[in-house]
């Protein structure tokens, strides 16, 4: 029996969207369209996964069913306002953004405004290696019929709520214990390395916390930070609006933004699974 694919767009076709698109298989992608205001990179996507991508928005959402937003935290909401005007109507706008309530909510009353289904969607963990696998939390009005259309997908959804920013605020939240344990990695045991301390702080906190292989974690949180920081900082900036929304401090998220901004300007490849060796190449930049 011939399975019939739903049209599905993606506005933003970066990591997360060729994962996604690389999990359902090559006749998902065939009924796939992409929009992304980058060039180089979104189009080498987009030639491995079979996707067709668009150089204009109306073209990329004509009769789609599904869109996938996927673009950087700071852009959520002009991602919506800019794609809002052709939209299908009754199409899911499946917000996958990495921010605050308050933006999901502003992104919302713009794709509702034109008969849009607005869905909130967080991204709960790297879509490698589980790719459209990876766990997802949804929220909003539409939520129940959006897990039972991203099941059809072969996708993971749990239902977190039915108002707007329910699942964001989840993300939002425990992202300052994520990435800000980035931050401090950062902070910490650059500190040590390079004051000739390393062997005996990382002694130290094992010590404390024998649970955590430190030099491990220490080497994956740097390569988190240097591959994805410009993108992580951006979420960091949506955390901390998400803590002032709630009326509390925000400086270590504030705080955590400028380290992963800070190693993602230096744009350096992480190079081998070594804390040291990402060490020192962070080092030599600061």
């Amino acid at each position: 029996m011939t399975q019939t694919h739903p049209q599905l767009a993606f506005i933003g076709f970066g990591e997360a969207a060729e994962a996604f698109v690389t999990g359902w298989g090559p006749d998902a992608a065939s009924h796939a369209r992409a929009y992304d205001v980058k060039s180089d990179t979104p189009a080498a996507r987009a030639a491995r996964t079979g996707v067709t991508l668009l150089t204009d928005r109306a073209g990329t959402l004509d009769g789609a069913e599904a869109v996938f937003c996927l673009v950087t935290a700071d852009r959520a909401v002009e991602a919506a306002e800019q794609a809002a005007p052709y939209l299908p109507k009754g199409a899911f706008w499946l917000d996958g953004n990495s921010c605050s309530p308050g933006a999901k909510r502003r992104a919302a009353e713009l794709i509702s405004a034109v008969g849009g289904r607005y869905v909130d969607v967080a991204i709960m963990a790297p879509v490698h290696p589980k790719l459209h696998r990876t766990p997802l939390l949804i929220a909003g009005p539409h939520a129940e019929v959006a897990a039972r259309f991203l099941e059809t997908l072969g996708m993971q959804a749990r239902i977190a709520g039915a108002t707007v920013g329910d699942a964001s605020s989840i993300k939002m939240i425990r992202s300052v214990m994520i990435k800000g344990m980035e931050a401090l990695t950062a902070e910490c045991l650059l500190a040590a390395r390079r004051a000739g301390v390393e062997g005996a702080v990382l002694a130290s906190l094992a010590a404390s916390n024998p649970g955590i292989n430190w030099p491990a974690q220490a080497a994956y949180n740097l390569e988190r930070m240097m591959v994805h920081g410009h993108r992580r900082a951006a979420e960091m900036r949506e955390v901390a609006a998400t803590l002032a929304e709630l009326n509390l401090p925000n400086a270590l998220s504030s705080a955590s933004a400028d380290w992963q901004q800070r190693l993602g300007d230096m744009q350096l490849a992480p190079g081998d699974d070594s804390f040291p060796q990402r060490a020192d190449a962070v080092l030599a930049k600061l």
